[in-house]
C-alpha cells in the first residue's frame, strides 16, 4: 500500500510547527505545573480528561487537554473562548477549557489543529458536529 499523501503532508506540517515554535509546545506539555505565582495554573481531571493550564512563554495562558494544546482566545468582555465552544464567554481559562471538554465529548483533540484552524478529520467525530 503506498504512503498516503495526506499523511505525508500532515507530518510535514507538524514538523514545520515544531521547527517554527522551537519545540515550545513539547516543552510546555512536559513541564510540571508551577503553582502559586502562575495565575493560569490548573491541573485536574475533568470529565475523564486531564486538563492543564499554565502561563506560556509570552505570558499568555496555555491550555492542554490530554497533553494536546487547546487554543484560547480573549474576548472583548474580558472572558475566554475556545474554537470548540466559542458562543459563550467564560470567566477564566479553566472555565473555557472545561466548556471545550464538554463540547468535544469523547472526540480527541487534533494534534494538528493547535490554534491554526486545521482539522484532521473533516467529518468532526462528535455527534453535535464539533470539530476538535
Amino acid at each position: 500500500m503506498p504512503f498516503p499523501r495526506r499523511v505525508a503532508l500532515r507530518s510535514l506540517f507538524a514538523l514545520a510547527v515544531v521547527a517554527a515554535t522551537g519545540g515550545t509546545l513539547g516543552r510546555i506539555a512536559a513541564r510540571p505545573p508551577e503553582t502559586g505565582a502562575d495565575p493560569y495554573a490548573f491541573d485536574e481531571m475533568y470529565a475523564g480528561r486531564r486538563i492543564r493550564g499554565l502561563t506560556g512563554p509570552a505570558g499568555e495562558p496555555v491550555a492542554l487537554v490530554d497533553g494536546r494544546p487547546l487554543h484560547l482566545m480573549r474576548c472583548a468582555d474580558g472572558g475566554w473562548v475556545t474554537p470548540l465552544d466559542h458562543y459563550e464567554s467564560c470567566p477564566s481559562p479553566l472555565a473555557a477549557t472545561r466548556a471545550a471538554v464538554d463540547a468535544a465529548g469523547s472526540a480527541p483533540l487534533s494534534r494538528y489543529a493547535a490554534g491554526h484552524g486545521l482539522h484532521s478529520d473533516p467529518t468532526g467525530g462528535n455527534p453535535r458536529g464539533v470539530h476538535a
